[in-house]
Parts: C-alpha cells; sequence; structure tokens
C-alpha cells in the first residue's frame, strides 16, 4: 500500500521562521501556535490563547546543559502563559487548540498525560513536572485524542520540537535505514541512519580511553563521553562502556569516533552484515 502524504499549512506571521507561526493539517480539527519568549506578547493576542489546550515550553536546564520542558494543560491559555512568565528556564513556548471549543478539561488532562508519558519513554528531554492527572476518557474520545496526539506528533518538528521524535525510527518505517556494525578490540556496536544523523543502539560497546590525540583535539568527544557517562547513557562494564540506551549522534563519524575513543570517518567504520561500508552502501 502507498504511503499517503499529510498537508500542512504553516504561517508566519512576521515572515519569520523563528517568530510566531502557526500550524495546521488538512481536515483536522486541531491547530498549533509556537513562538520564542520574546514574541509571548504577540502570541497571547491571538483568539486561540482564549481556548483550553496543551501548551510545552521548552529552554536548558541551567545546571545540567540538558534540554529542559514543562508540559501543561490550561482551558484558559492565555491566562496560564502570563504566569509562566515567572519560570525562568524556558525559551520557546508551543500550544495545541481544539477548533470549535473541541477540548474539554478531560481531554486536555489526557493529552497532557499522553505527552507526558511519551516524552518521558523518548527521552529527549527532562520534565519539569513529570507527573500527569491521568485522567480517564471513554473509549470513543480516547480514541478521538490518540488520533488528536498523532497529528500534534507530527506537527511538532515543523514547530520546532523533537521531543516526541523517537530516537530510533520504527522498524514499520519504509525510510529506516539499514542496520550497520562497527568493531574496535573485540567491542562491536550497531546502529543506523536516522533523519538527524546517526543513532547508536542500547547495548553497544564502546571502549573506555580516549587516544590522547582526540584528548586535545576533539574536545567535543570529551565532553560527550563525560555527558554521556553522568546521564547514565554509558556505563562502564568491566573495561568497556555500554550504552544503555538508544543515543543519537549529529553524524556516523560522531558516533564512530566517541565508540572508537578517537577520530575516525564514520562512512567507512560502518559497515552491513556482509562488510559493505556506509560510504560503499550510500554510493551505490
Amino acid at each position: 500500500m502507498p504511503i499517503l502524504g499529510t498537508k500542512i499549512t504553516l504561517y508566519l506571521r512576521f515572515r519569520d521562521p523563528n517568530r510566531l507561526r502557526v500550524a495546521e493539517i488538512s481536515n483536522w480539527n486541531g491547530k498549533g501556535l509556537a513562538a520564542p519568549r520574546t514574541d509571548l506578547d504577540e502570541l497571547l493576542q491571538r483568539p486561540e490563547l482564549k481556548e483550553s489546550g496543551v501548551y510545552i515550553l521548552s529552554g536548558t536546564d541551567p545546571q545540567t546543559g540538558r534540554a529542559l520542558v514543562y508540559v501543561g494543560e490550561t482551558e484558559d491559555l492565555g491566562e496560564r502563559l502570563k504566569a509562566h512568565r515567572s519560570k525562568d528556564f524556558w525559551v520557546s513556548i508551543i500550544v495545541f487548540v481544539g477548533t470549535s471549543n473541541l477540548l474539554t478539561k478531560a481531554h486536555i488532562k489526557f493529552l497532557e498525560g499522553r505527552i507526558l508519558e511519551e516524552a518521558k519513554a523518548i527521552d529527549r528531554a527532562d520534565l519539569e513536572n513529570s507527573v500527569s492527572s491521568g485522567a480517564k476518557l471513554p473509549e470513543a474520545d480516547r480514541d478521538s485524542m490518540e488520533d488528536f496526539l498523532l497529528n500534534i506528533k507530527q506537527l511538532l518538528p515543523i514547530l520546532g520540537s523533537d521531543l516526541l521524535t523517537p530516537v530510533t525510527p520504527l522498524e514499520k518505517d519504509a525510510q529506516v535505514s539499514e542496520k550497520l556494525t562497527t568493531s574496535i578490540k573485540g567491542l562491536t556496536a550497531q546502529g543506523r541512519r536516522t533523519p538527524n544523523g546517526f543513532v547508536v543502539f542500547a547495548g553497544s560497546q564502546a571502549v573506555t580511553e580516549i587516544r590522547a590525540a582526540a584528548q586535545t583535539g576533539n574536545p567535543f568527544l570529551v565532553r560527550t563521553q563525560k555527558q554521556f557517562l553522568e546521564d547514565g547513557v554509558l556505563q562502564i562494564q568491566g573495561d568497556n562502556l555500554v550504552f544503555t540506551r538508544d543515543a543519537e549522534f549529529s553524524s556516523p563519524s560522531a558516533a564512530a569516533t566517541l565508540i572508537h575513543g578517537g577520530n575516525v570517518n564514520g562512512l567507512m567504520m560502518w559497515k552491513n552484515s556482509v562488510g559493505k561500508t556506509l560510504k560503499d552502501l550510500e554510493s551505490a
């Protein structure tokens, strides 16, 4: 069966993709709006902000450097967002509303809970609030809100957030790339290309020591290994390191460099099950 596309309309209020923008999906009874904190006053003037909905505040945790997110729900978005001026960490906001008063209090509580649930599982950001209301809905309403959530997931990356984008693409995704392997000193790691770069799978192994040349010549590698160890993405296991969960990198080389403990060419180091390099696979 052919994959069906989705028509999305994106309106740039100030003709600037980094400022206030509104996203809609064809035949969907919802709408997404996003803005930097500097455009909060303009956002608050929108009629949609008088509606009930869910919202996501995004920024960085000053203590850890990790992405930090607050997910909330309210029956009056405008008034609630004014109150969040007191939160210092956030620099951008995304809100989702229903058209024609579609979303009731129970609906938005359910959506808030599902967004928190999926955000925790995907783990791209720390959550300032991680306890949901646990709202229950009748079966028909629940299915309707799950469909609403699917559209939220589609719009989030377009509105500037990867909060609900899985690190590892689903196997059923037609664009999922071939599984690849790299090895060093009896250690093995597996991963694959992703739309954002490259993902290394949980259970993969990496060397513990960073080579001397990389210690001074590749500060990003040193910082990444240190951060992964602090966050628990990497754990020491005997004489090597092990990935405790899937980890995304900006490129195959960035991933292979951490695994090998020094600068390497990821296009040559990652190979498929018959030994063909990623470079050869992408040149075919």
